[in-house]
């Protein structure tokens, strides 16, 4: 799986707490441009699967913004093109295609606002944390708590053990 990947340094993004998301305290979102172009005959999840983040689902991304508080999120792009709002409502719109992944630590905001009809994701989970899809202000209060306390995963999702989520996510 590694020869299919595009090593590559991320782009890094920090988002404020909006009051109703609140993203990550210290860790930034990770997204890397056409990193995984991917052949036909190769799934998508086995380049996630291979560096330990399971639980892979195949969809879309929801179009209203939601956060997971307690699990850490790998989004790839398998198959067309969307317009997506990271962050919260005063975060960053991204254009992202077919080879894009983004890596979004527990709290960052996510929301699909507009897609290709072809649009495929790919998204899949590190071996530890509890789903949880939260987006409404009465759970706000909670997911602060919360979230701090996901640890960080042994892995890039795509690079594994050496690769840059490990330095971007320091414990420290």
């Amino acid at each position: 799986m590694a020869q299919l990947v595009d090593k590559q340094e991320p782009l890094t993004f920090r988002f404020a707490d909006d009051g109703l998301v609140p993203n990550h305290p210290r860790w930034p979102m990770l997204v890397y441009p056409g990193a995984v172009p991917l052949p036909d005959d190769v799934d998508p999840a086995a380049v996630f699967a291979a560096n330990g983040w399971g639980d892979s689902w195949r969809n879309g991304i929801y179009s209203f913004v939601h956060y997971h508080s307690r699990i850490h999120e790998v989004l790839g792009i398998a198959r067309g093109a969307a317009e997506l709002r990271f962050g919260g409502d005063n975060g960053k719109v991204l254009e992202v295609k077919a080879g894009d992944v983004a890596v979004l630590p527990a709290g960052t905001g996510h929301q699909r606002l507009s897609g290709s009809a072809d649009l495929l994701v790919v998204g899949a989970y590190p071996p530890f944390g509890t789903y949880d899809l939260c987006r409404s202000p009465e759970q706000h209060a909670e997911a602060m708590r919360t979230i701090p306390t996901v640890g960080r995963p042994d892995k890039d999702p795509l690079y594994g053990g050496d690769g840059p989520l490990l330095k971007a996510w320091s414990e420290s």
